[in-house]
């Protein structure tokens, strides 16, 4: 605990039988000020500032309920430990219910208080300092695994224990640690995009000893197989939904929800909507959609809407598959139109598989890109993530999933890329050709710096489509972006600390799968 004092008030009608306990406090470091109301304490608590209160339940005028309820009106921060003699059950719901610090029954003797106080007071503290020596040996045993050979899996786990870390981190009130993970995090991703180039051609054409689930087998590999004409699913796509967004979402799903899986998968490249959720709807590669579906696949150079005929790619694929079921399709970009399909989910009910994508994250993306007020609401990865649990908690989409936890629906929610924040900048040159992605870029006679990215000089090796025979991809690798030489300054410090994606990074490329059921 720090050594400066801790400022306490302690409200009873009984409290000059309980100086013995105030001077055991006192002399334990605490300045302890006393009154013998609720109305006395709220007196005293619109002059002072008190790091901590102690309240008795049974006062005359105003109770201790009475006297909580208003406290928190005023000083909402301020921890409330409640003392009483009371043991009635609804008595602690309430005062549960009113968010209380702790609860003490009486008679208490000084070290229970003490006790209690320190565990208000210093649990901040002890569990920041216990996160900090917890990831110093975390820390070595990701070392390790970073200097080893390791496969697809061993990279899914190696992230997994990454973002745990990040978020206990981000949870202590100690972040001393927060720096050294951030190295870690940099130095992961720099040997993931090494893993990607040495591998990605290879998983795609079938030359790899083993080969993880992609874009274009997710729904083949893992949401298929699972339909049956006696089972209604929800397909919940929400777009541009990282492993860390859906863990800061997950406590309020499983409210409603258990978890019955938590799988993660690899986006194609370029990790972009374009690309990676028509090869999920479609089950096949971008060439491939290219030729199957030619009057339905655009370039990116092509004017039009990239993604306006993923329903009919998913028809195709569960025909293709041999899956005669009933299913509905519906793509929210909107709030309003959340709440319509909201007011509308029981007509869904019939179906074997009804898939929602939902745009929300995907639009939050490129507002912290373009609006200045979102740029300071999510300016680094905590605020990021704490705006996406924000959003859930007032959406219809949570309004959706409440509905159909209660009807006992299942449900699984994916994505289909991430984004990663992007902080150092890359010089490309090309001609007006050349599309506008931060992250990956594709055209013909692009200057570059090899060492800058992951080239593919043929792209269908990658199987993807090329406007002219000398055409080439090239992606940025960890929180890089590319940038023009023209009014490169303005552009620089415009993108810079935005959150991206297109390219190869850990945060964009290894997404989640969650499969829930109903509680």
């Amino acid at each position: 605990m720090s050594n400066d004092k801790i400022n306490l008030l302690w409200a009873d009608d009984e409290i000059e039988l309980l100086k013995p306990h105030v001077l055991f406090l006192q002399q334990k470091g605490y300045d302890v000020s006393t009154v013998c109301s609720g109305d006395e304490a709220l007196d005293l608590i619109k002059e002072r500032a008190f790091d901590v209160v102690l309240l008795d339940e049974n006062m005359p005028g105003l109770s201790g309920l009475e006297t909580l309820s208003r406290l928190k009106t005023l000083r909402s921060d301020v921890p409330v430990i409640m003392i009483t003699k009371s043991e009635e059950e609804y008595i602690m719901d309430d005062a549960i219910g009113s968010k209380i610090a702790d609860y003490l029954i009486k008679p208490v003797n000084p070290n229970q208080i003490l006790l209690s106080l320190k565990k208000t007071l210093d649990n901040r503290r002890l569990v920041g300092e216990k996160t900090n020596t917890s990831y110093r040996q975390a820390f070595q045993e990701i070392s390790s695994m970073l200097y080893s050979d390791m496969n697809y899996q061993e990279w899914v786990e190696l992230y997994k224990k990454i973002v745990y870390w990040e978020l206990e981190i981000d949870k202590s009130s100690d972040k001393s640690m927060l720096e050294i993970l951030r190295t870690q995090k940099l130095e992961a991703n720099n040997g993931f995009s090494k893993f990607i180039e040495r591998n990605y051609l290879k998983w795609l054409n079938g030359t790899a000893d083993e080969t993880p689930t992609m874009s274009h087998t997710l729904l083949k590999n893992k949401l298929i197989p699972e339909l049956n004409k006696d089972e209604c699913v929800f397909f919940l796509l929400i777009d541009n939904l990282r492993y860390d967004q859906w863990k800061v979402i997950q406590p309020i799903l499983t409210e409603l929800y258990k978890v019955e899986s938590e799988e993660l998968y690899y986006g194609i490249l370029p990790t972009a909507t374009q690309y990676a959720r028509n090869a999920i709807f479609a089950g096949l590669l971008p060439t491939e959609i290219q030729k199957k579906f030619p009057e339905m696949w655009l370039n990116d150079e092509d004017e039009g809407l990239k993604n306006q005929f993923e329903e009919q790619f998913l028809q195709a694929q569960l025909k293709r598959l041999g899956k005669d079921v009933k299913m509905s399709y519906n793509k929210i970009t909107n709030h309003n139109a959340g709440k319509k399909l909201a007011e509308n989910i029981n007509n869904l009910m019939q179906n074997n598989l009804n898939v929602i994508v939902y745009n929300f994250v995907d639009m939050l993306s490129h507002a912290r890109t373009d609006m200045e007020v979102i740029r300071e609401l999510a300016d680094d990865e905590p605020a990021y993530r704490s705006i996406t649990k924000s959003w859930l908690e007032h959406s219809p989409l949570l309004d959706i999933i409440q509905q159909l936890a209660h009807k006992k629906i299942k449900i699984v929610i994916s994505t289909d890329h991430g984004t990663v924040h992007v902080k150092d900048p890359i010089k490309v040159v090309g001609d007006k050709n050349v599309n506008t992605n931060l992250r990956y870029k594709t055209g013909k006679s692009m200057d570059y710096n090899k060492k800058d990215v992951f080239e593919i000089k043929n792209p269908h090796d990658a199987f993807l489509p090329k406007q002219n025979v000398s055409s080439v991809y090239i992606f940025a690798k960890e929180y890089k972006f590319f940038a023009y030489p023209n009014n490169y300054n303005h552009f620089v410090n415009y993108y810079r600390d935005t959150f991206q994606h297109g390219g190869i990074s850990l945060e964009e490329v290894i997404i989640p799968y969650i499969t829930l059921t109903a509680k």
